[in-house]
């Protein structure tokens, strides 16, 4: 494999959705900078965000009507049309360098394809680097197979038919909870846009399916993918997630009407 990129890799864009992220922004912004170019898609900040990408010299555009996540990653692409290669990254996410050499690789062999990257998981301040990984997301792909992307939330790319999909080696760093307070903040965004997703599909939820999802979801990810390694950090990690997936189902039947209404705009 070769070396970190001394300079930026031409052909890369490194695209990063954000809405009110100044205090994660700069690490995540220092990381994506091997790129040729770094395209900041911002959903309307109120905070510094984008004066903080502009000031790291990202190009910034403005997509201030939130129609979820898919479609962002959409609009982002009309950005790219001059990159080979575009690698999508989150705001609460950075690429460590032997990711970014991995990249550099890739966009230096000139395969049409894309790749899937793991995550290593960092909450409260630890790594939880004892933790199984989970199955890789799409991140890096040649822009001839992209077409788009599906789905408010957890949302699919939408590649040409025949792309082969391969995985990257090295895992994206990703900050997933840094405190109790922001992390509750999360949990309720991320809970209301998966019930979004299931009303539009005309699934139902209740309390009993919360309670089944949540245990099941903490089993899988405490026990099975050994959270309990990683003491406090590791266990507030497997129980929020546990408690997104149990508020994900209530809210589908204690918050249909509000749910319908987002789903018809």
């Amino acid at each position: 494999m070769s070396d970190i990129p001394a300079r930026q890799v031409k052909g890369l864009f490194v695209v990063v959705l954000v809405r009110n992220e100044e205090q994660r922004l700069p690490d995540c912004l220092r990381s994506a900078a091997f790129a040729e170019r770094v395209v900041v898609i911002d959903a309307g900040s109120t905070d510094e965000s984008v004066a903080v990408a502009r000031a790291y010299g990202a190009q910034v555009e403005l997509h201030d009507d939130w129609q979820g996540f898919g479609v962002q990653r959409t609009r982002a692409l009309a950005h790219c049309q001059d990159a080979r290669y575009v690698f999508f990254l989150d705001a609460d996410e950075e690429i460590a360098p032997p990711l970014q050499a991995e990249i550099a690789d890739v966009v230096a062999s000139g395969e049409e394809a894309s790749w899937t990257v793991g995550w290593l998981q960092v909450a409260f301040g630890r790594p939880l680097t004892g933790m199984a990984s989970a199955g890789g997301m799409p991140r890096l792909f040649h822009m001839a197979r992209l077409q788009g992307f599906e789905g408010a939330v957890h949302e699919q790319a939408q590649l040409r038919p025949g792309t082969p999909v391969h995985r990257l080696h090295h895992k994206l760093l990703h900050h997933s909870y840094d405190t109790v307070q922001g992390s509750l903040k999360k949990l309720s965004q991320y809970a209301m846009l998966g019930a979004s997703k299931r009303a539009a599909l005309g699934q139902r939820g209740g309390v009993l399916r919360g309670l089944a999802s949540a245990l099941a979801a903490f089993f899988r990810l405490y026990v099975l993918r050994r959270g309990f390694l990683h003491g406090g950090p590791g266990f507030l990690y497997c129980y929020l997630l546990a408690q997104e997936c149990f508020f994900r189902y209530a809210a589908l039947e204690y918050d249909r009407d509000l749910l319908n209404d987002r789903v018809e705009r």
